[in-house]
């Protein structure tokens, strides 16, 4: 059993940075496919960003360029850095493990979750 643990959320002004951390305890996060999705008010948990086997990486369109997704073994700590913030990225952002070995931008395919971390952009 994994447990993930978010922490960096904040507020911040729009052009403003924010880095996200993940720790992961009970497994390695080198094994794992490992995403960061967001979820905002009303809207349904979208993916932003994942990593397979700490190396292999993918975004989604609305952040490529901005964030960036990369990951500590000995830290077993996955990160995801944020430039250039927009109001529109304003949302809870989660970190998830994904015990296959395909990177999936489905929320449905990642087995365990953490509880979240708010980032709020003030325009």
């Amino acid at each position: 059993q994994v447990q993930l643990v978010e922490s960096g959320g904040g507020l911040v002004q729009a052009g403003g940075s924010l880095r996200l951390s993940c720790a992961a305890s009970g497994g390695s996060v080198s094994n794992y496919v490992m995403g960061w999705f967001r979820q905002a008010p009303g809207k349904e948990r979208e993916f932003v960003a994942g990593v397979k086997w700490s190396i292999i990486g993918s975004y989604a369109d609305s952040v490529k360029g901005r964030f960036t997704i990369s990951s500590d073994n000995a830290k077993n700590t996955v990160y995801l850095q944020m430039n250039a913030l927009k109001s529109e990225d304003t949302a809870v952002y989660y970190c998830a493990a994904d015990r296959s070995t395909v990177l999936q931008a489905d929320a449905k395919f990642y087995d365990y979750w953490g509880q979240g971390t708010q980032v709020t952009v003030s325009s």
